[in-house]
């Protein structure tokens, strides 16, 4: 795996310009003028990649080009943006079982090793290699936001007050077991939806820094489900996600950040 990276000197009081024959002192202060503010240059946006015809074989292929790219610069992101010691050895994988929903995700090894993983069915629904690069950015964000240790408390939190909530009112430990794990789920999707738009933000990032279009990467959400703004919903609504998509862009893109 790719490791991340990393003569003489004089004093004058005037000076003297000299026009038709004359001899005119000058303040030296007068004489160099105030530079003008140079603007802040804009970024240009990446070329969109073309889109390919949707074979398993294009689609693998072209996973294992994006991921050459990737890898490098999600690990160069991983230790620039970290606020914690965290590993930032990425490894991506594939989950090829048969049958699996099309999904991605960030986990970490038994060394505290990040992984990031896709199915194969998620990587035939993809049509570029925009949108493989703006998934791949997506789940390492998780991982370099420390999403993961932080949606573990959140659910131990949500836990204890709603198991403590059914003892208080006489529940038996079957009661109060089952109130633990309503209340681990719900603390866990409490927040998943500021997660996701925070991984989308910075996967988006990190996909612009790769030499990808995380704009046109984000029209995988076109094809897959609204899961709309629901209560308990586990993700932003397509809505939400694509404006903050377009926001990480125009950040950059502006200089407000790198």
């Amino acid at each position: 795996m790719v490791k991340a990276f990393k003569g003489c000197k004089a004093a004058f009081t005037a000076v003297l310009l000299v026009l038709a024959g004359c001899a005119v002192p000058v303040d030296s202060a007068q004489q160099t003028p105030t530079p003008a503010a140079t603007p802040a240059p804009v970024r240009t946006l990446p070329a969109a990649s073309p889109a390919y015809e949707a074979t398993p074989s294009n689609a693998a292929r072209t996973f294992v080009q994006v991921m050459r790219r990737m890898e490098p610069a999600v690990e160069r992101e991983c230790v620039t943006r970290r606020t914690q010691p965290i590993n930032c050895d990425f490894a991506f994988v594939v989950d090829d079982r048969p049958g699996l929903e099309p999904n991605a995700f960030q986990t970490v090894d038994d060394t505290g090793r990040p992984i990031v993983g896709f199915t194969l069915s998620l990587i035939a629904q993809t049509r570029s290699a925009d949108e493989i690069a703006f998934v791949a950015g997506h789940e390492a964000a998780h991982h370099i936001l420390n999403h993961l240790d932080r949606k573990s408390g959140a659910a131990t939190a949500a836990s204890v007050v709603l198991g403590s909530i059914a003892s208080a009112y006489g529940g038996d430990t079957d009661a109060v077991a089952r109130a633990q794990e309503i209340g681990a789920s719900v603390g866990a999707r409490y927040y998943s939806r500021d997660w996701e738009l925070e991984a989308d933000y910075l996967g988006s990032i990190i996909a612009l820094n790769a030499d990808f279009d995380p704009i046109n990467g984000s029209k995988l959400f076109e094809r897959i489900p609204d899961p709309g703004n629901h209560v308990l919903g586990t993700h932003p609504s397509r809505a939400q996600r694509l404006a903050q998509v377009r926001r990480a862009v125009e950040d950059v893109q502006t200089g407000r950040i790198r």
